[in-house]
């Protein structure tokens, strides 16, 4: 009934067509489907290397195109940062696995996080990672680089191969962050409290140069034990830097232990709110609410803002959810197989939705 140009029309989630002719087709096509007179998803089409999720097009008669929309949108990203998040997670492992030595647990804790930033919220280019109007991000929790360098290889900063070179002698992935030569890294960071400091400064220097350009920082709650945590954030407040966003991973351990018996630091909401912040708590292994707390921060004027992401250290992988001894340990071959059968198994689940 409905046509739509070749190169554009609506299918179920994940499947995709790729679509070289002239011709139109109708949602009888076999890449298309109607269902109780309501297009579900718009169609994925792959065109070369390019990804291009279709707008609806103008000549579609359906009631209320731009509610199903927003709605149809909302499901099919979320399947793909769902995925991308498990993709993560696998990277982050063959690194940590491959080197013998790492952090899983907390990068696997900021997976979600990681994917919503690198795959929808920041404003960036792989094949410029220097370019002058980009976002700038900074893991201030630099051990769990091993989530950064998964996420930047799978946004093309440079290939996939490359992460089970991790920590080796001749690679460029360091067991930290390197800034002058890990393409994508807008700070070297480790030594903790630093990077959240170094943020401060990326979003001052923003102001001051009048440019538009977001600073996003990743706190561990461990890490904010650190003094210099509290000096960086008072700063942000000073200086009313309302283009710094704050994630605080809390997933309640440390390498010492839980976090509340080491040098317990909450109520982490209560004391960035005491320093002029906005804060949001949500769960950050929940993408609707990462989406409508990243969304909340960019309407926050003259003030910074802090998300409090509630997470599981270790999340995807059964033996390590909430171990403290995963907070620094590579698993051997036998546990790592069984970790990659599981994330497997949870991206099956995901395309099957």
């Amino acid at each position: 009934r409905d046509t739509f140009p070749a190169g554009e029309g609506l299918i179920t989630p994940f499947r995709s067509a790729k679509l070289t002719d002239k011709s139109k087709f109708t949602a009888s096509h076999p890449v298309a489907r109607e269902q109780n007179n309501l297009f579900k998803i718009p169609i994925r089409i792959d065109m070369g290397t390019k990804i291009i999720y279709n707008i609806f097009n103008s000549n579609i008669t359906a009631k209320k195109p731009k509610e199903r929309e927003l709605y149809n949108m909302e499901l099919c990203e979320k399947k793909r940062l769902m995925k991308l998040a498990a993709e993560i997670r696998l990277g982050a492992l063959e690194g940590v696995h491959a080197a013998s030595s790492g952090h899983p647990g907390g990068s696997l804790s900021i997976a979600e996080i990681m994917a919503y930033l690198y795959f929808k919220e920041m404003n960036i280019r792989p094949e410029d990672p220097k370019w002058a109007d980009r976002d700038r991000f900074v893991l201030s929790k630099g051990h769990t680089a091993p989530a950064l360098y998964a996420a930047l290889a799978l946004k093309g900063f440079f290939p996939r191969a490359e992460l089970a070179r991790l920590r080796q002698v001749d690679s460029f992935l360091q067991g930290h962050p390197d800034m002058k030569i890990v393409p994508g890294v807008d700070m070297s960071t480790g030594s903790l409290g630093l990077g959240i400091s170094a943020a401060c400064g990326m979003a001052l220097a923003a102001k001051v140069d009048k440019k538009d350009y977001r600073v996003y920082t990743v706190v561990g709650d461990g890490e904010s034990e650190e003094g210099q945590v509290w000096e960086a954030a008072m700063l942000a407040a000073h200086y009313d830097l309302d283009n710094l966003c704050v994630i605080l991973d809390w997933n309640g351990l440390q390498i010492d232990g839980p976090v509340a018996e080491v040098m317990d630091p909450t109520p982490h909401d209560k004391k960035f709110e005491a320093f002029g912040f906005h804060v949001i708590s949500v769960d950050a292994h929940d993408l609707d609410a990462l989406e409508a707390a990243f969304d909340e921060a960019k309407t926050v004027k003259g003030k910074p803002t802090a998300i409090i992401a509630k997470s599981v250290k270790g999340k995807g992988v059964s033996y390590m959810e909430n171990q403290v001894n995963w907070h620094g340990s590579a698993p051997n071959d036998e546990l790592y197989a069984q970790a990659v059968e599981e994330i497997k198994a949870a991206i099956a689940e995901i395309e099957a939705m």
